[in-house]
């Protein structure tokens, strides 16, 4: 950078996150709808294979792509040790938007694992 405000390299982080923390949320509230993980390998295979085939699903794989591309833009303007710390916001997204949406319940023991592993990233991104 050149000291400048990078405004697309940030939209592009910022693009990452959000299809980043959908993907997430769309996966675990579609598998939470379904039924039980069969006990049997073949049948896993099959159910998973199921499950792979609902659109909601699909949408969630699509949007980890478009993060996966979108994260190939980031790193065409930032180096990766100031662009991985943007990162870390999504565990306190998904945190956040998985009590809101999916009802799950929020701990002092989640909150304090998730500040515990953002200020390590940043600890590590900035040595």
């Amino acid at each position: 950078m050149n000291g400048r405000f990078d405004v697309a390299g940030h939209f592009y982080i910022l693009l990452t996150l959000l299809f980043t923390v959908y993907g997430q949320l769309v996966l675990k509230w579609q598998m939470g709808k379904a039924p039980g993980m069969p006990d049997d390998n073949i049948d896993k295979i099959l159910f998973l294979l199921q499950q792979f085939l609902n659109p909601w699903i699909m949408s969630g794989f699509a949007s980890a792509f478009l993060a996966s591309l979108a994260w190939m833009a980031a790193m065409t303007r930032f180096d990766l040790n100031y662009a991985y710390p943007f990162m870390s916001l999504a565990f306190i997204i998904v945190m956040l938007f998985s009590v809101m949406f999916l009802h799950e319940s929020l701990t002092l023991q989640s909150v304090t694992g998730t500040v515990m592993v953002v200020a390590g990233l940043t600890v590590i991104a900035r040595a």
